[in-house]
């Protein structure tokens, strides 16, 4: 779990102006799926004609092995199918993990330390050949092979003998904990419980591979189609793309993807500004196009909301994911409790919901998971000092700890315009701290020297703005690598930046992870973030909102709380 925030900073990165939040059911544009965003009085969608997908960042490493991806991403969702997906619905419902190529979410044995899945009847890929348990085994393995790096790491830790495995190109004998007993049973043997497994299976790791198709490092550029779509086209590392309907592709099998477009054209490499104009003026293609990867800004959201017709087309998306104060309690003076205490009593989460955008773009947090059923948030304020801070409580508490004059402290910071680790959030807390004597000094640091100093032990600073986005819509791949003693990484990148080694909060994660029940587990992951906050090692900040704009010919619009962005496989056009 190490490498978990990958994922959130390259979620943070795509986000530009704007990033995420956790909450309230997530809506769809005037009407929040459905017949939203462009339904009109057309009625209900229908297949037929092209849609067009214009995003910041390429679609890079499209390998499924290589693909780090929440629910089995957007696009490549499209091409590639998994043992299970996520429920393609809006909001709260959309949390859930569902089947896709098995029969249902997975039978648990031992503890959950055994997972079976068995594979539909009359799957097939794109050429008509059926798909195998031996397929989305081989798949399995070609993700421990190091030329073809860059996934969720979990597997590694999970399966017995995935730390030592090389891939099948090195290996040829596969994976022992990988059994096939027939072409459409698979079993995964894993070291420790792991309850969550359905939600991890929704990874593209666990699409099929066609051991004769595959073409190693190349195999991107034409994969082998499981899904809806097949890749007829992927030029500089999937800046352009096209995709095109998989002859083969069955929704008797599939009943998440609708794949109503005929054809669909991804255009990347191109600037925020362009994109939100482009999808705002809707001339040509443009009309039937769509982002996955770009938000309004606080300016443009301004301006979408004056006009009426436009912000009928903005979509508002929920997401796992927590801005928030780290706090490196091995030195002076956050060693101390009551100064940390104090620093979260000074924060002002108004102010600082401001920098980020206003109250339409970011929500105040005081808790680490987000305010999301599925994760177990259960409300809690271990500092309650209302939305303004409480300065004269922050003194009274530095007092106490011997700073009775204030006492001066460094925040570090990014220097890139995210507004979630950016000047503008630094410059919101350094105001408000000031209030409590707490005199602040900011130190901004490029993003690459910010993200290598923050991640590692030895350069950590005192106090630094962090984020942490979920890899799928529960507790453990929030509260573990962040918090979880035995994730301390000391010669790589580093995640738990209290270096909080508790064997209560180990162990507690070890039970709540046998539990296959997801709301039951739901309830100790957020009894357990209580337990953590009150030890004052992180000031969560905010959750921030996803806010975009879709063209004015889609419709069929499902934004789920798993992503918080529009589902493409469900996307019609006029």
């Amino acid at each position: 779990m190490r490498q978990l925030s990958v994922i959130s900073r390259r979620v943070a990165a795509a986000a530009v102006s704007v990033v995420l939040i956790g909450g309230a059911a997530a809506c769809g544009p005037k009407g929040s799926g459905g017949d939203s965003a462009g339904g009109g009085a057309d009625g209900a969608p229908k297949k037929g004609g092209t849609l067009t997908v214009l995003n910041r960042a390429p679609q890079k490493q499209f390998d499924p092995a290589r693909l780090y991806t929440s629910g089995g991403g957007n696009i490549p969702s499209l091409v590639y199918r998994t043992l299970t997906t996520r429920n393609r619905e809006n909001g709260a419902e959309g949390t859930k993990v569902v089947p896709d190529l098995a029969t249902d979410t997975g039978t648990p044995g031992d503890d959950a330390k055994t997972w079976t899945y068995k594979l539909k009847d009359g799957l097939k890929y794109e050429d008509g050949t059926p798909i195998t348990s031996a397929d989305v085994k081989y798949g399995v393995e070609r993700s421990f092979a190091p030329e073809l790096s860059g996934g969720a790491p979990y597997l590694r830790d999970w399966l017995i003998g995935g730390d030592t495995y090389q891939g099948p190109y090195k290996e040829k004998k596969g994976l022992d904990s990988i059994e096939t007993p027939d072409a459409k049973t698979i079993v995964f043997k894993l070291k420790k419980s792991e309850g969550d497994f359905p939600y991890f299976a929704t990874s593209t790791q666990f699409a099929p591979v066609p051991k004769a198709k595959d073409t190693g490092a190349k195999y991107a550029e034409h994969p082998v189609s499981s899904g809806p779509y097949k890749v007829v086209k992927n030029t500089n590392d999937g800046e352009q793309m096209v995709l095109e309907r998989n002859p083969n592709w069955s929704e008797e099998t599939d009943k998440e993807r609708h794949a109503y477009p005929d054809r669909i054209e991804v255009k990347s490499g191109l600037a925020p500004a362009v994109i939100n104009q482009r999808l705002s003026a809707g001339q040509g293609a443009d009309a039937a196009a769509v982002t996955t990867d770009t938000n309004l800004g606080p300016a443009e959201l301004a301006q979408v909301t004056g006009d009426k017709k436009l912000a009928a087309r903005v979509g508002t998306g929920h997401f796992g994911y927590t801005n928030y104060l780290a706090f490196n309690p091995r030195s002076k003076p956050f060693d101390n409790p009551k100064v940390r205490e104090a620093v979260a009593y000074a924060v002002n989460r108004t102010s600082v919901a401001n920098a980020a955008g206003g109250s339409a773009l970011a929500e105040p947090a005081t808790t680490f998971l987000p305010n999301q059923k599925s994760f177990g948030f259960t409300p809690h304020d271990p500092f309650p000092a209302g939305a303004d801070g409480n300065a004269a409580k922050a003194k009274e508490l530095l007092k106490e700890a011997g700073y009775a004059d204030g006492l001066d402290i460094t925040l570090t910071h990014s220097t890139a315009q995210n507004f979630e680790t950016s000047p503008e959030i630094a410059t919101a807390l350094q105001a408000a701290l000031k209030e409590a004597g707490i005199r602040v000094k900011l130190e901004g640091l490029e993003e690459n020297d910010y993200d290598e100093k923050t991640h590692s032990v030895d350069k950590q600073p005192d106090l630094f703005l962090a984020h942490w986005g979920a890899d799928w819509p529960s507790g453990g791949p929030f509260l573990a690598p962040v918090f979880d003693g035995r994730q301390i990484v000391k010669d790589g990148a580093n995640f738990n930046a209290s270096r909080l080694d508790d064997s209560a909060v180990n162990n507690e994660i070890d039970e709540i992870n046998k539990i296959t029940d997801h709301d039951a587990a739901a309830k100790r992951w957020g009894a357990l973030d209580q337990r953590i906050g009150d030890r004052a090692l992180t000031v969560p900040l905010f959750h921030p909102v996803y806010k975009r704009l879709v063209g004015k010919d889609v419709k069929n619009v499902v934004i789920s709380d798993w992503t918080g962005v529009l589902d493409v496989s469900q996307v019609a056009v006029k």
